[in-house]
């Protein structure tokens, strides 16, 4: 399975490679504007600049930017490199953009011998950095980015302001001063910092998002298609419900009669059809009354009800579903669909012990307890009875009384194995619903 920090890495690729794309196409915009506004204030900006050379200076700039941005693209896709050093190419990418920023401004102020270009909008370019940043989902590299854009920013303007000291100013083209350059570079540092919060903010959402994840992941692993998505919801917000504890749990253990014979009298693929059908309604019929199936038994299944999480009145749920069961089966052979089929089931409500068993590798959620040998008893005794559900005491009181009248009650029997005696209560048969003789429950 793919760790988070797998997924993290994998999804920072990506959005490094789409930061890239971004960062073109915005310097790409930002150089075509510049090239409109030239356009109409040609004259304008001769006056600033008093040469083309700044312009030109620009557009070389966003070439040069457009070309390293793909190439970052483009190595970040197919190299392996990035892989083995996610973090180091993410410094060096963003201080060579930011440094490839100050190194035009450096050589438009060395070409045109003054520093209006620093009060230009051109430097407002770092925040585009500055704020792309956050696409790597590092606190410390955008607040790196930021502390460098402001560090070679407050550089070159101290460096030139002190290299033009002694030329004449020109009221026209006022020099930089040090209440400009150490503002726009607090606001840089600051811009970092922001951008970094954020990044992190990010980053925690989708660590959340990616926990969650595997913890649904999980439920899946360890409980397969057994369970139905209502409950998979609740697990999910009562995690905790899976460690081991004691429940008072629904135990329903259902046994098809007489399969032996017809494995002995049919081909092993019409065994399996035979099973995957029953099987199939079976299974959602539990499910939709909150459910698990715990395991196969080869000819039947163990369920619980109530167990790993607690929806409703579970000794009603199991009662209903086997209700809905026995009626299906009758159902299906009517339609043709099955053969005549006979099944037993026993219900059992007492208190289970519920968790995980099993070691890092591979687990199982388990129920024990002297519940599951009471309900696998009392599913036995069908055959003593010739019934088809038979359900305890303990169960029967626990259903709403129109459940309850379905029922009659069939005395105190031994249960094999215990000394206790134990009330059973048989399903009523009504006229209005086909059912099967009950002779022959034997295999």
């Amino acid at each position: 399975m793919i760790s988070v920090e797998e997924s993290f890495n994998s999804e920072i690729s990506k959005s490094e490679r789409l930061r890239a794309l971004i960062l073109i196409g915005l310097l790409g915009l930002e150089a075509f504007f510049l090239l409109v506004i030239y356009f109409f204030y040609r004259e304008e900006y001769l006056q600033i600049f008093n040469t083309h050379i700044s312009i030109y200076a620009i557009l070389i700039f966003t070439v040069l930017i457009i070309v390293y941005e793909s190439l970052v693209h483009y190595s970040i896709g197919r190299s392996k490199f990035y892989f083995k050093n996610p973090r180091f190419f993410s410094y060096f990418n963003s201080f060579s953009e930011v440094s490839l920023l100050s190194i035009l401004l450096i050589f438009i102020v060395e070409y045109s011998n003054q520093t209006i270009i620093l009060q230009s909008p051109a430097t407002l370019t770092y925040f585009i950095f500055i704020v792309l940043s956050t696409f790597r989902l590092n606190i410390k590299l955008s607040i790196f980015t930021g502390t460098l854009a402001a560090f070679e920013f407050i550089f070159i303007s101290i460096y030139y302001s002190t290299l033009f000291a002694n030329t004449p100013i020109d009221p026209a083209h006022p020099d930089l001063s040090g209440m400009q350059y150490l503002g726009q570079g607090l606001i840089m540092v600051i811009a970092g910092i922001a951008a970094g919060f954020v990044a992190d903010l990010i980053k925690k959402k989708m660590v959340l998002s990616w926990h969650n994840i595997k913890e649904k992941n999980a439920v899946i692993d360890l409980f397969g298609q057994q369970i139905s998505p209502q409950i998979a919801d609740n697990i999910l917000k009562n995690s905790n419900e899976l460690s081991g504890a004691r429940k008072k749990v629904c135990i329903m253990f259902l046994d098809i009669r007489k399969f032996t014979p017809f494995v002995e009298q049919h081909q092993p693929e019409e065994v399996v059809a035979y099973l995957n059908t029953l099987f199939g309604f079976m299974i959602d019929i539990v499910q939709s009354h909150h459910g698990v199936i715990n395991q196969f038994l080869g000819d039947g299944f163990m369920a619980t009800f109530g167990a790993p999480v607690s929806i409703g009145n579970s000794s009603q749920h199991a009662t209903e579903a086997s209700k809905e069961i026995i009626a299906k089966i009758s159902s299906e052979f009517h339609k043709g669909n099955i053969p005549k089929t006979r099944i037993g089931i026993g219900l059992h409500y007492d208190e289970a012990v519920t968790g995980n068993i099993g070691s890092s590798i591979r687990k199982q959620y388990s129920i024990t307890g002297k519940v599951v040998i009471m309900a696998s008893r009392i599913e036995q005794l069908n055959k003593k009875y010739k019934t088809c559900l038979l359900i305890s005491e303990e169960v029967h009181n626990q259903l709403n009384s129109e459940t309850q009248n379905s029922f009659n009650g069939l005395g105190s029997s031994k249960i094999k194995g215990s000394e206790k005696l134990i009330s059973l209560y048989n399903l009523v048969k009504k006229k209005n619903i086909k059912t099967f003789n009950n002779r022959n429950y034997e295999n």
